[in-house]
């Protein structure tokens, strides 16, 4: 069975199928069929369902206030640090902030951010609590296209996966930056060790939130074809290497349906994040890769 490619329109068959292994939401037997671009290399969910039952509110966890999101914003700090490598200042639209722990820092760190979010208690929190300005909406494309401002910088961190449309978001966020402005995308990679061992199972497939992975190489050539330069592509940022060892925790707790079984998986999982560096640490094989791409011209 073959699908078009929703990025290219190019026959992409079937590659593996799996079930919601992170969350066990719905029918526990509904399988979700995710296909392989030949052109271009894509991997995408061939059959999304009504994705709104799959992000209960649970998913969210917003924090009671800003002394909690404070605690929490604290494992977010090295994401201020790519930014100011490459823009040191200016306006900044995150796209799916959660409930804004990186919304917060580069708030605290000067920006002027503004922030694109599906979920609206999402929204209003960052609205009354952290006071950014937030829209809510389900079409992140549609949301860049109305803005009427320029941004010196986009973000997508762990989001551009969850978006049907991830390649108009690419193009649409490339037209809204100004020149040497910088997209920053981090996303699952599917040349990672763990996906090549686990495949369906993998946790970082998260189906059927994750309705695509994207190759490096491919978003490198959507930037590119939307005149974006690459400036820095890495599976070794501190941010990825943490979700090294989130993949081989939570893919093998997985396997468990018993709490002490599970909690003996995921200390088998922690073993094998050290046994896996000099693997994962070479050759762009980490669990996630991290790319900021500049817009052409000053």
């Amino acid at each position: 069975m073959t699908k078009p490619c929703p990025a290219c329109g190019s026959e992409a068959p079937a590659d593996f199928a799996t079930t919601d292994r992170n969350r066990r939401l719905g029918d526990p037997d509904l399988a979700f069929t995710y296909h392989r671009c030949r052109a271009c290399g894509l991997i995408f969910l061939g059959n999304i369902p009504e994705l709104g039952a799959y992000y209960p509110p649970s998913y969210y966890n917003v924090p009671s206030g800003l002394a909690d999101l404070e605690a929490l914003a604290a494992t977010d700090e090295y994401k201020i640090e790519i930014v100011r490598q490459y823009v040191r200042s200016g306006r900044l639209v995150e796209i799916g902030p959660a409930y804004g722990a990186f919304a917060l820092l580069a708030k605290r760190a000067g920006y002027d951010v503004s922030c694109i979010e599906y979920d609206q208690a999402c929204v209003s929190f960052l609205n009354d609590v952290v006071g950014v300005e937030a829209i809510q909406s389900d079409d992140a494309a549609a949301a860049l296209r109305t803005r009427t401002e320029r941004f010196d910088v986009i973000c997508l961190w762990q989001n551009l996966e969850h978006l049907p449309n991830c390649r108009t978001v690419i193009e649409e966020a490339a037209k809204k930056l100004v020149p040497g402005g910088v997209l920053i995308v981090a996303t699952p990679n599917p040349d990672a060790l763990q996906f090549r061992i686990f495949r369906g199972n993998w946790t970082h497939v998260d189906a059927p939130r994750h309705v695509a992975l994207i190759p490096m190489p491919l978003l490198r050539a959507w930037g590119m074809a939307s005149g974006l330069s690459p400036a820095l592509f890495t599976t070794t940022d501190r941010g990825s290497r943490g979700w090294n060892r989130f993949g081989w925790e939570r893919t093998l707790a997985n396997f468990a349906s018993a709490r002490a079984l599970s909690l003996l998986l995921r200390l088998c999982g922690l073993v094998l994040t050290i046994l896996a560096v000099p693997l994962e640490w070479t050759g762009a094989r980490g669990a996630c890769y991290t790319a900021v791409l500049r817009k052409d011209g000053r």
